[in-house]
């Protein structure tokens, strides 16, 4: 299925306000024709998407973010490896958001943001983002309500400003369930090798999956814009998100459509100087 339709399976339509996470299956495929294509049908996508970046890179006047948002284990770092991981990375940025510094702390939230936002010809990944401080705040009180709704206007605004000055943003939310949740943190316990990935407190943030369920429903409701919308990605399946990312990036460079510049060059003459 071409990636334009993949966009329109999996977006939050914008201006809905009844944006429910609970009602998104995280273990289905939309678009996917038969499991076993995704790894076949990603392995072309990964040419496309070097060839549609290096167009973007050589055009400089134009710049993508993409924004990753999950539960833990959600496959925020996977998604980097096995989609992003194969674009030129002179030409990539990717941030890490945790918790604020007190540097930090002393700016607006937005502060830091802005600091790591691609330049002209560039693809920055936000691995989490500014969204963390409506949904991290809200679930454990760390702002005030009234603070917390002015947050979602103040990032509806800043995101429309990043489109207006060129800038695409692609926001992706990787669904997965909390069966799912537990099997990938009990895979880790068992690999020796995955335990630097590991932290008890992950477990404690399971006591508050309904609450990130309703804050994730709650922000993506308030920030799915028609100038920077919302995928729902069903995350259960690791083939099926990296093929879903994967067809949403390249459908949205596709439209972006960035072009080669024609630089005046006089071809003969040059051919003969290094020939010379």
């Amino acid at each position: 299925m071409p990636a334009k339709q993949v966009r329109e399976l999996l977006v939050a339509k914008p201006g809905d306000g009844r944006f429910r996470l609970i009602e998104i299956d995280p273990d289905t495929t939309p678009g996917l024709k038969g499991k076993h294509r995704a790894k076949t049908d990603l392995a072309r996508h990964r040419d496309s998407l070097f060839k549609l970046q290096e167009r973007l890179y050589a055009e400089r006047k134009r710049a993508l973010l993409v924004v990753l948002q999950a539960m833990d284990t959600g496959g925020k770092d996977g998604t980097v490896t096995h989609v992003i991981g194969n674009m030129n990375p002179q030409a990539v940025l990717i941030s890490s958001f945790k918790a604020p510094t007190p540097e930090e702390k002393g700016h607006g939230f937005l502060w830091r943001i802005r600091k790591r936002l691609p330049e002209k010809g560039n693809i920055g990944i936000f691995n989490r983002s500014h969204y963390e401080d409506v949904l991290v705040a809200r679930v454990h009180n760390l702002a005030p309500p009234d603070v917390i709704e002015r947050r979602y206007e103040k990032i509806n605004a800043f995101e429309r400003k990043l489109t207006r000055s060129g800038t695409r943003v692609v926001k992706l939310m990787l669904h997965i369930s909390y069966d799912e949740q537990r099997q990938r943190l009990i895979d880790r316990l068992k690999n020796p090798d995955k335990h630097w990935k590991f932290s008890e407190h992950d477990i404690d943030e399971r006591g508050y999956w309904d609450d990130y369920q309703s804050a994730y429903s709650t922000a993506i409701s308030r920030c799915s814009t028609d100038w920077a919308p919302w995928f729902v990605i069903p995350a259960d399946d690791k083939d099926y998100r990296n093929w879903a990312v994967a067809s949403i990036l390249i459908e949205t460079l596709e439209e972006m459509n960035p072009q080669y510049p024609r630089p005046k060059l006089d071809v003969p003459r040059l051919i003969k100087r290094l020939k010379a």
